[in-house]
Parts: C-alpha cells; sequence; structure tokens
C-alpha cells in the first residue's frame, strides 16, 4: 500500500483545512491520521474502519475534525476546523490490511505510513 498526503498548508486561527490521503495497492481495513509536533511526539486524531465508515477520536480533538473516506477514489480526508496554534504538526496518514488499529490506536499496529503534509497555524 501506498499512501500519498496532501492539503497542508498555512491558515490563520479559527480557519478549516482538508487534508487528504490517497490509497493504492491492497484493499485498506483502516485508515487513520496521527500528527507530530516539533520536539513531540506522534499523536492520534483520527481514525476510520474502511468497510463501514465508523470513527472514532480523542477526546482532546472536542469534535474539531472529522475523519471521512471515499471508496470510489480510495481517498481518505480529515477535515480540521476551528484551527488552533497548538494544531500546528505534521499530519501523517496511515493505513492497516486489518483492524488491529482501529481497536488499539497505536502506531505500530499501522503497517502503512504516508510522506506527511505540514499545518501551520498563525495566531
Amino acid at each position: 500500500v501506498q499512501l500519498q498526503a496532501s492539503g497542508g498548508g498555512l491558515v490563520q486561527a479559527g480557519g478549516s483545512l482538508r487534508l487528504s490521503c490517497a490509497a493504492s495497492g491492497r484493499t485498506l481495513s483502516t485508515l487513520a491520521w496521527f500528527r507530530q509536533a516539533p520536539g513531540k511526539e506522534r499523536d492520534f486524531v483520527a481514525v476510520i474502519r474502511w468497510s463501514d465508515g465508523t470513527t472514532r477520536y480523542p477526546i482532546s480533538m472536542n469534535d474539531r475534525v472529522t475523519i471521512s473516506r471515499d471508496n470510489a477514489k480510495n481517498t481518505g480526508y480529515l477535515q480540521l476546523n476551528s484551527l488552533k496554534p497548538e494544531d500546528t504538526a505534521i499530519y501523517y496518514c496511515a493505513a492497516g490490511t486489518h483492524d488491529r488499529g482501529y481497536y488499539t490506536l497505536r502506531i505500530r499496529d499501522f503497517d502503512f505510513w504516508g510522506q506527511g503534509t505540514q499545518v501551520t497555524v498563525s495566531s
């Protein structure tokens, strides 16, 4: 599986961005987004189960993010709303050909990773 993330950029606080993750190769079971700010660990942002579209989010995101997928395009999306400067990070999409990552939310349970896309939020 190859993943290509895109859609990052510079946005003012309060703005929105939609990130895309185009997948090719094998059929996906799960698609997730993580983010990593400078000097910090990579954190879970959202995950979707490809078969039925069920989703999970961390409570910390406070309904500001929405993950979705387009089966026909084999592409996942992450809608980011009400962005804050602390949302500044590199956002990575990750995928698995099994459901394990959907339940554990652990980085090691996602087998494939995109290259990341930078999101910068100015105050």
